[in-house]
């Protein structure tokens, strides 16, 4: 049985989709919330087996794990890569999803890597801490040259 291929254009409110056959033939185009419960109430809807693609962006990491176990395949592209092969004057979410469709089903898809959703996890947590850190350091810093400036020890 042959595959469909699904393009997703991701942002943060919506998500714009493309679903086309090997040979090129769309199936459907749409857009959906970017919610859990609308990609659930989607997901049930598709043709199966499916492979996606969708641009690496801020929201790519929940919808990628969210629909990782439904599909046969699911990429994530390089988004710089993309522009340059997608560089166009005309531009909107629609034809996003169905150029990443597009590059998809021929095999042309820049990938870029996804990593373990665990690893994801971790990253997130440091990049706070060091965040934290950061800001207790500026505000000590704060107070000391307040303390400073009136003399006080």
């Amino acid at each position: 049985m042959e595959a469909y291929y699904i393009g997703l254009d991701l942002h943060k409110k919506i998500i714009a989709y493309c679903i086309k056959t090997g040979s090129g033939t769309i199936v459907n185009r749409g857009t959906i919330a970017a919610t859990r419960s609308a990609l659930t109430a989607w997901i049930e809807r598709l043709p199966r087996p499916w492979i996606g693609a969708m641009e690496a962006t801020m929201f790519t990491g929940w919808v990628y794990d969210f629909l990782k176990p439904h599909a046969q395949e699911l990429k994530v592209a390089h988004p710089e890569m993309l522009k340059a092969i997608t560089a166009a004057k005309k531009k909107n979410d629609r034809e996003d999803a169905e150029k990443i469709c597009d590059l998809l089903r021929v095999d042309l898809l820049p990938q870029c890597y996804m990593a373990p959703q665990e690893l994801r996890e971790l990253r997130r947590v440091l990049r706070y801490r060091n965040h934290v850190v950061r800001m207790a350091t500026t505000v000590k810093n704060k107070m000391s040259g307040l303390l400073m400036e009136v003399g006080a020890e």
